[in-house]
């Protein structure tokens, strides 16, 4: 499976279990956009993914974290 900008609440669910460690809530864009980018899955352009998706990323995995 590839995971894309669209795939947020797989990305996030990922990003709880490979950074089990780190507190979503303080992560800030640009260690989260190279996180995105840096998993395994993950095959999109690294730019697409603009803030407002960042956003949703980090409130799903606010929500997996918990």
């Amino acid at each position: 499976m590839s995971l894309k900008w669209v795939d947020v609440q797989e990305i996030a669910i990922q990003l709880a279990e490979s950074k089990p460690d780190v507190d979503p809530r303080y992560v800030n864009f640009v260690d989260l956009r190279n996180w995105v980018t840096q998993l395994p899955e993950f095959e999109d352009e690294r730019d697409r993914g603009g803030e407002k998706v960042l956003e949703a990323i980090q409130a799903l995995w606010i929500e997996e974290a918990d």
